[in-house]
C-alpha cells in the first residue's frame, strides 16, 4: 500500500522541512511526498531520516537538457535525490496544455532515468454523466501504456477530475470499478486520488483493486496526513 501527498503549489523549503520533522510515519505503509520543485532539496534533505519516505517531483520534461525554459528534466532530479515524480495531474493536463501524448513522453523518459513514476488518469464530471468514462480511460491509459509499457517503477492514479478539490469523492464502488477496468487495460498498481481524508480512507482503500492514494489538500498537515497513512496501513 502507497500513500503519495501532492503539495502542488504549496510550501516552500522551510515549511517542508517543518512538516517533515514533525511527521510520524506509521509502519506498513509507503509514503511519497510530492512538494513544488523549489522544496525538493529541502524534502530530499528531511526525508533522509525518514526511513521509508520517498521524494517525488510533480513533473518532469522528456528531454534531458535542451532549450525548455522552466522544465526540468528527469536527469536532473535525480542528482537532486529524488527518486520519483508524477506525471498528467489533472491541472497540469486542464491548466497547461498537457496531451496523452506528452504524458506518455514524460512518464518514459522518467522511467528511463531510473524514476518511479505515478501517471494520472481521470474523466470529467460532463464525461462522467455523457457515459464515456470507460473510453477516456482507455485512451489515456492506452497512451501511458504504449509509451512506457508496463513498467516495473509504474504507477498509476485514477483521479476523477470533478472530485478534485471539490469535497466531492467517488464512492467506494465507483473507485473499485474504474481501478478495475484500468488494471484490465494496463497490468500495474493503481492510486485512487480524489478528496481523500482521514475519515474516507479506510472505506475507498478497502476496495479490491484499489492499491493506495494520492492526496492532495489533507497531505498538507502532518497529523491528517499521519492519520490516512494510518488507515491505509490498516488494511494494506
Amino acid at each position: 500500500m502507497l500513500v503519495a501527498g501532492n503539495w502542488k503549489m504549496f510550501k516552500g523549503p522551510g515549511e517542508t522541512e517543518a512538516f517533515l520533522a514533525a511527521f510520524e510515519q506509521p509502519a506498513g505503509v509507503e509514503v511519497v511526498v510530492c512538494p513544488p520543485f523549489v522544496s525538493l532539496a529541502a524534502a530530499v534533505k528531511g526525508a533522509s531520516v525518514k526511513s521509508g519516505v520517498a521524494v517525488y517531483a510533480q513533473n518532469a520534461h522528456w528531454e534531458s537538457q535542451g532549450a525548455y525554459t522552466g522544465e526540468t528534466s528527469p536527469e536532473m532530479l535525480v542528482e537532486l535525490g529524488v527518486t520519483g515524480t508524477l506525471v498528467g495531474h489533472s491541472e497540469r493536463r486542464r491548466l497547461f496544455g498537457e496531451t496523452d501524448e506528452t504524458v506518455g513522453r514524460r512518464a518514459r523518459a522518467a522511467l528511463g532515468a531510473g524514476l518511479g513514476v505515478i501517471a494520472c488518469v481521470g474523466e470529467t464530471l460532463e464525461q462522467r454523466e455523457s457515459g464515456d468514462t470507460e473510453l477516456v480511460l482507455k485512451i489515456q491509459v492506452e497512451a501511458i501504456g504504449f509509451a512506457a509499457g508496463e513498467h516495473e517503477r509504474l504507477m498509476l492514479a485514477y483521479e476523477p477530475v470533478w472530485a478534485i478539490g471539490t469535497g466531492r469523492t467517488a464512492t467506494p464502488e465507483q473507485a473499485g470499478e474504474a481501478h478495475a477496468f484500468i488494471k484490465g487495460l494496463l497490468d500495474r498498481p493503481v492510486l485512487y486520488g480524489g478528496s481523500v481524508k482521514p475519515e474516507n480512507t479506510a472505506e475507498l482503500l478497502g476496495q479490491q483493486g484499489v492499491d493506495g492514494a494520492l492526496v492532495g489538500g489533507a497531505s498538507l498537515e502532518p497529523d491528517s496526513f499521519a492519520a490516512i497513512c494510518r488507515a491505509a496501513a490498516s488494511i494494506s
